[in-house]
Formats: C-alpha cells, sequence, structure tokens
C-alpha cells in the first residue's frame, strides 16, 4: 500500500516537472513568430501626440487661485541667456586659471565643447570623474567620464566597487540640516556646464599629456575660477546685454497681467544691481521696476532661505552703496540688499501657500522654500524645449514604442531553455541595448537625457519633481493658462498597475 503510494506520488511530481519544463520551452519558430506578431503590433499602432513645447507640467496639484504673491529669481528664470554666456563664462574662466593660479598657457587652446555636457551630472572630486546617476543612485552605464574619454564599465567597477552609491557619498554627512562634507557634488544649474567643460578639458589635457595633478585641487581651482569669471561677467554683459540675452516681447506682457490681476509681485536675486537693471530694461522696459513691490538684489541664495539674522539693506542707485539705516518696511521702488526669507516674511506677512516662487535652481531656490516655509514653488527647465523636441520626433517615439514592447517579450520569454532560443532570446536583448542607446544619444551624445537614465528617472528629476509643483521651459509659458487655472498632476502607473492600465 506504501510502495503505491509513494509510486502515485513519483508520478505526480514528474507530471508536474514534464509540464512546468513543457511551459518554459520554446521552440524556435514560435519565438521567431511572438516577436513577428509584436513588431507587426508595434508598427500598426498609432504614435503617441505630441507633447506641448510650451506647455506647464505638474509634480504637485497647484491652485492658481490660492496665489496671490508672486516671486522670481532673475538668471535663467526671468532671464535666459544665449550659447554666448557659456563661452563668456569658460573663456574668462580658462584666463584666470593661466594668469592668478599659473596653469599651462596651452590650455588657452583648449575651446569650449558646446554639447559635451548636461546639468544634473556629479562630480566626483576625489576621484575626477564626472559621471550620471539616476534617482535610485545608480551609475549610469556608458555615462561616466574622465575628462573627455568615458570609463568602460569595468572601469567603473574598478573605482566604486559597485553601481550604486551610497547615499552618504553622494549627498555628504547632514548635521543639522546642513552637509558638513562632500564627496561628490551635483552641478545642478545651467551656469555650471561651462564649469563642467573647462573642468573636463584641463583633465583631458593633464591626462593626455600625462601631467601629475590632484583632482581636488583641479576641482576647486576650476571652481574659483568661475567664480571669479563671473564678477567680471557681471561687468561685461551689461556692456552688450543683446548679445548674451535671449529677448522675450512676452514678458512684459506677463508682468502686466498679473499686476491687473492684482498679484504681488518680488524678485530675489543672487546678482548685482547694475547687471539686473540693464537685463530687465532689455527685457522688459526702462520701468522694469515699477511692477515688483519687492526688489532684493545679491540675496546670496541659498543662504537667504536658510540663515536666521543678516540684516536686510537698502542699496543707494546713485552712488552704488549700501545704506545702513535699520529697514523697518518694504516699500516700492526700492532696492534692497542681502537679507533673509524670514525677515522679508516679517515684512510683507506674505507666507505659505499664498505665495508662488519661480526658479532654476532645485535646491537653492525651491527645496528650503517650500520644506521650510510652505511656498508653492515653480522650476523654469529652459532645456525642456530640446527634451521635448526630442520625445516629439516621430523615430524616437517609434524606438521608444519598440522598446516597451521587445521589452515585454523578452520579460514573458526569458525563461527558455535550449541554446537555440538562448540564442533569439540573446539577439533580442542585443536589439535592446542597441534601442537605449539610440534613444540616449538623441538628447546628448555623451549623457543622454536630463530627465531620465536609460529607464529610471536622473537624480536630477527626483529632486525636481520633489521640490517642484510645477516647472516649464519659459516663465511666459503661463500666458496659456488664466491666472485662476488649476495644474493637476498626472497619475503615475506603480510597477504593479501597469498590466491594468496598459493592456
Amino acid at each position: 500500500m506504501l510502495s503505491r503510494t509513494l509510486t502515485s506520488f513519483r508520478n505526480v511530481i514528474v507530471k508536474k516537472t514534464i509540464h512546468f519544463k513543457q511551459t518554459r520551452h520554446h521552440s524556435v519558430e514560435s519565438l521567431m513568430e511572438k516577436y513577428s506578431l509584436q513588431k507587426s503590433i508595434c508598427q500598426s499602432k498609432k504614435l503617441p501626440k505630441d507633447v506641448n513645447a510650451e506647455g506647464v507640467f505638474a509634480c504637485n496639484e497647484l491652485d492658481l487661485k490660492e496665489v496671490n504673491i508672486y516671486g522670481f529669481d532673475y538668471d535663467y528664470t526671468l532671464a535666459l541667456y544665449k550659447p554666448t554666456m557659456d563661452y563668456l563664462l569658460y573663456n574668462l574662466g580658462r584666463q584666470i586659471l593661466i594668469e592668478q593660479y599659473k596653469y599651462p598657457k596651452e590650455i588657452s587652446r583648449l575651446d569650449y565643447i558646446p554639447d559635451f555636457a548636461i546639468r544634473g551630472l556629479h562630480y566626483d572630486i576625489k576621484k575626477g570623474v564626472l559621471l550620471k546617476l539616476d534617482s535610485f543612485l545608480q551609475i549610469q552605464f556608458g555615462s561616466v567620464y574622465r575628462g573627455l574619454t568615458p570609463l568602460t564599465d569595468d572601469e567603473v567597477l574598478r573605482l566604486y566597487r559597485n553601481r550604486i552609491m551610497p547615499i552618504a557619498y553622494v549627498e555628504g554627512n547632514i548635521k543639522d540640516n546642513r552637509q558638513t562634507s562632500n564627496t561628490m557634488i551635483q552641478l545642478a544649474d545651467l551656469f555650471s556646464v561651462p564649469e563642467i567643460g573647462l573642468l573636463c578639458n584641463v583633465t583631458d589635457y593633464f591626462e593626455k599629456n600625462h601631467v601629475d595633478y590632484h583632482p581636488e585641487i583641479l576641482f576647486r581651482d576650476v571652481r574659483a575660477s568661475l567664480i571669479d569669471a563671473h564678477l567680471v561677467m557681471h561687468k561685461i554683459v551689461p556692456e552688450n546685454v543683446a548679445h548674451y540675452l535671449e529677448p522675450n516681447k512676452n514678458l512684459r506682457l506677463f508682468l502686466e497681467r498679473l499686476k491687473n490681476a492684482n498679484k504681488r509681485l518680488f524678485l530675489v536675486t543672487n546678482s548685482p544691481y547694475k547687471f539686473v537693471n540693464k537685463g530687465m530694461d532689455f527685457l522688459v522696459g526702462p520701468d522694469w521696476k515699477t511692477f515688483f513691490d519687492v526688489i532684493i538684489v545679491q540675496a546670496r541664495k541659498p543662504r537667504f532661505f536658510t540663515d536666521k539674522s543678516r540684516p536686510i539693506r537698502i542699496y543707494d542707485e546713485r552712488s552704488g552703496n549700501h545704506i545702513w539705516d535699520r529697514v523697518t518696511k518694504l516699500e516700492k521702488g526700492v532696492i534692497y540688499y542681502e537679507g533673509t526669507v524670514k525677515q522679508l516674511q516679517e515684512l510683507t506677512n506674505w507666507r505659505g501657500h499664498q505665495v508662488l516662487y519661480f526658479g532654476d535652481h532645485p535646491y537653492s531656490d525651491l527645496a528650503d522654500v517650500t520644506l521650510e516655509h510652505g511656498w508653492r514653488t515653480g522650476a523654469i527647465i529652459p532645456e525642456l524645449k530640446h527634451e521635448i523636441k526630442t520625445l516629439n520626433n516621430t523615430e524616437f517615439k517609434e524606438n521608444a514604442n519598440w522598446l516597451q514592447m521587445l521589452t515585454q517579450i523578452i520579460e514573458d520569454h526569458q525563461d527558455c531553455e535550449g541554446e537555440d532560443e538562448e540564442r533569439i532570446l540573446q539577439n533580442w536583448l542585443d536589439e535592446r541595448d542597441d534601442l537605449r542607446y539610440k534613444i540616449k544619444i538623441v538628447f546628448n551624445a555623451q549623457f543622454g537625457s536630463v530627465f531620465r537614465t536609460y529607464h529610471n528617472p536622473s537624480y536630477f528629476s527626483r529632486r525636481l519633481f520633489r521640490f517642484a509643483d510645477i516647472y516649464t521651459s519659459n516663465i511666459t509659458n503661463l500666458m496659456n493658462y488664466s491666472v485662476n487655472h488649476t495644474f493637476y498632476p498626472r497619475r503615475g502607473v506603480m510597477p504593479h498597475e501597469y498590466i491594468s492600465y496598459f493592456v
């Protein structure tokens, strides 16, 4: 009896094993048929609609009816710059490296490469490499450079031992909400792009000419040279504003529209008054100050948002000096200097969700005001225009669609057995890698999209979506919406919801 029971049990196990193996076995013909069917379905699908390049995109629900006060940064928010600005800063920084820091005169022949880098990248100060991270702190292979030379995957793993970076290594040690040490720096604003260009060019020169150098010293010299370059740039640009600033005929109309809707406006910028005045005169007109209820220059953000006590002062336009009288109220038409957001709120009573502040930097402009003060925030991301133009390209849409569908059949049939089937699967994986590479390089040949790695959001995107309620490529894109418009975020698809949304 026991023998028959054991025999019966073994037969059941064998049948189940055979059934399991059969479910994992796919003939070459069936795999090719499924591939052809999937390809044919993809080709017959209607391509997605174009994305509106002048759209405003919501990360968080934002009802403009609740907003009574609009605040603005100046650089890359109200004022967008032409590529000539990058060349100017790069050339000034290179000259300072040679003249003040005694770098080899041969680097004067290293010209700026405009399409080499994007913002949002990380630079490892200790190891001297530039790399791109995703929202999970994973290194994007194929986007790690020493100078102008890409590192292989093996070289990257030898440097870091792991593809995932420890958060303390990336973000430093945090104490009392302040970063106390940093091994890596994120280059998060557009002014950092020429800095990256100079850093990589000089690194490349040292590497190719076998010059012994210290990566951290090089980084700090380049950073210091670019800080000094900004001081010179602030004097050069006002002499020929049209050569550096993008005209924006809608900016005045936008400000008029807000004032006609009885909104209060303020400007908080790190740039000096004379520089801002020339730029706003060009963009809006000589009466630009009449649109703003409060104007604060040389604010020293992010310290403006984080310092508890730093007196706000009056700037005297005629003498160019600061008046040291105590400021007890903020008056329209007066230019203010430094100060803190605490004083701004105390003197105006502008608080919380009634304030919407626009800037281009996810950290120094947006993070503290939303986390500490409850302001609503908008990010101006000029690169978004190029990103959306690329998304709307027909070939890109076709490749992105096929990538999704090819990945699905790989996932569904990856457990097949047999050498022939595995060769087919490897061909599919190779095709997938090729598609991912093509989709990457249409944004930027070295680093791809600002907003994503191969499949995950980039680290830059993660911080942007965390700190910005809305984002757009140009501040005047808001003219496409009423001052009472509500921006609704789209329902994001979680991994476990994918099939229920996309059958």
